[in-house]
């Protein structure tokens, strides 16, 4: 999977699930806003994720990831694992 490819999957996914729109989601902002999350709701972005593309995110790991551009970068790395 590419690069661009993973960002647009990860987009759709997220997007569908939090309903918000597509185009309000950008790399360098940040996701417990723009998905409007509270913390069942990033419980439920993490299993989404790792469902979805088949990674593990730790609970340490969560608090590393701000930004749509760290959960890019996390997933990319994890599957290049």
């Amino acid at each position: 999977m590419g690069n661009q490819e993973l960002i647009s999957k990860v987009n759709e996914v997220l997007a569908e699930e939090f309903e918000v729109e597509v185009d309000t989601i950008s790399a360098d902002a940040n996701i417990k806003e723009t998905l409007m999350l509270d913390s069942l709701s990033l419980v439920d972005m993490v299993a989404l994720i790792e469902s979805e593309f088949g990674v593990k995110i730790k609970g340490t790991e969560v608090t590393t990831i701000k930004t749509f551009d760290d959960l890019y970068s996390f997933i990319s790395e994890r599957l290049a694992a």
